[in-house]
């Protein structure tokens, strides 16, 4: 994609947020209350009556962590084919496609924060609920390898359902290799950071989502392997209001900060600069 295209992509974006037009309101799941969708968008896709966090786009929320104009894409042109012959898989596709307007259910290129170029990610619920098949797995390897030869951090935007059960063995495989890729990454000294978002399960959360330097989380977001339902029929019994959410999961060691949508920027900023300036001590160090 031509950056030029890029703009223009992202300025219409205010239009492809599920929430158009802007004259209508629509109800918060959480409060039930009657909610403008230009307050919603002002409010960084937050309730302003209750503070619930609505779903985010994964170029929208691009946008929000990275610097004005600074983001290009990388393997933009990359989207699944049917490899195993899955019924009605091509029409899921499709119908992803449409909703998400989006080939495939995550968005990497490189962009700045705040000056500091870096490499990013950023899965979208949109497309079959952000799950992972093999051209999700080959862009963030590729991601991560880009990163680890030009010494770049990596930071990922995770909201997965888990493994995409249309492409077997293969999608499950995308775990391991992910996983390799961003050791290969840490070998080389580089920084990445992870922003668990609602929600982050499955096989992306076994994986790759766990396996941050840094992890944040946004406040009240699902993190964890099985869904609850799942779980309570296994056991048999009902789990807690707060199971798997960021706080609990904060509070069991998985997760180092809950940060704010509208600080997220400011935070993963000073962590990029601390760790730019960690970098250089040892250089001098060494020297």
């Amino acid at each position: 994609m031509k950056l030029s295209d890029l703009f223009i992509k992202a300025n219409n974006e205010l239009e492809k947020d599920g929430l158009r037009p802007r004259s209508r309101k629509i109800t918060c799941k959480k409060c039930q209350n009657l909610v403008s969708v230009s307050k919603i968008r002002k409010n960084n896709f937050i309730c302003p009556e209750c503070g619930y966090y609505f779903s985010v786009r994964a170029r929208r929320r691009i946008l929000m962590l990275t610097d004005k104009r600074s983001f290009v894409e990388i393997d933009a042109e990359m989207e699944s084919r049917n490899i195993l012959d899955f019924p009605g898989y091509e029409e899921k596709i499709s119908a992803a496609i449409e909703k998400s307007r989006e080939k495939e259910g995550v968005i990497c290129g490189t962009a700045t924060i705040d000056g500091r170029k870096i490499c990013i990610f950023s899965m979208d619920s949109n497309f079959m609920m952000g799950s992972m098949g093999a051209v999700v797995g080959e862009k963030i390897t590729r991601l991560f390898e880009y990163a680890t030869h030009n010494s770049l951090p990596v930071l990922g935007v995770t909201v997965s359902g888990g493994a995409r059960m249309q492409e077997g063995m293969i999608s499950l495989m995308q775990m391991s290799k992910v996983s390799a890729a961003v050791k290969r990454h840490s070998n080389k000294g580089n920084l990445y950071i992870v922003l668990l978002t609602n929600p982050t399960t499955g096989g992306v959360d076994a994986s790759f989502a766990m396996l941050g330097d840094i992890t944040l989380a946004e406040p009240g977001a699902r993190v964890g392997f099985a869904g609850p339902r799942v779980i309570e029929k296994t056991l048999n019994q009902k789990l807690p209001e707060d199971f798997q959410r960021a706080e609990k999961v904060l509070e069991c060691g998985f997760i180092d900060s809950i940060v704010p949508r509208d600080e997220q920027k400011d935070f993963i900023s000073k962590i990029l600069e601390l760790h730019t300036f960690g970098n250089a001590g040892r250089e001098v160090f060494n020297g």
